[in-house]
């Protein structure tokens, strides 16, 4: 279940829900559940489910390639060369 929840919540907020009591845990998931009820008809569509989704993992991939950037950048030129790809990937023996 952790991958649906990583999905449905993003990574740093589905460990944050680990770290709670299951009151607060309800309670947080109640104001997720209202921000994805786009239109705010008190039910949640497959649509704004999708769109919910959507959003989530594109935040996730955008923090994680900046993340992960700053260990490809070996110079930290703003550019990753194939020289610095391969050292960062496969480290010094090619």
């Amino acid at each position: 279940f952790q991958y649906d929840h990583e999905a449905f919540l993003g990574k740093e907020e589905a460990r944050s829900f680990d770290q709670l009591s299951p009151e607060e845990s309800r309670e947080r998931l109640g104001k997720i559940v209202d921000r994805i009820d786009d239109n705010k008809d008190g039910y949640i569509t497959t649509e704004e489910l999708k769109t919910w989704i959507k959003r989530v993992q594109k935040r996730y991939i955008y923090e994680n390639v900046a993340k992960v950037w700053k260990d490809y950048d070996l110079n930290k030129d703003d550019k990753i060369a194939w020289e610095e790809y391969k050292q960062a990937t496969y480290g010094y023996y090619l």
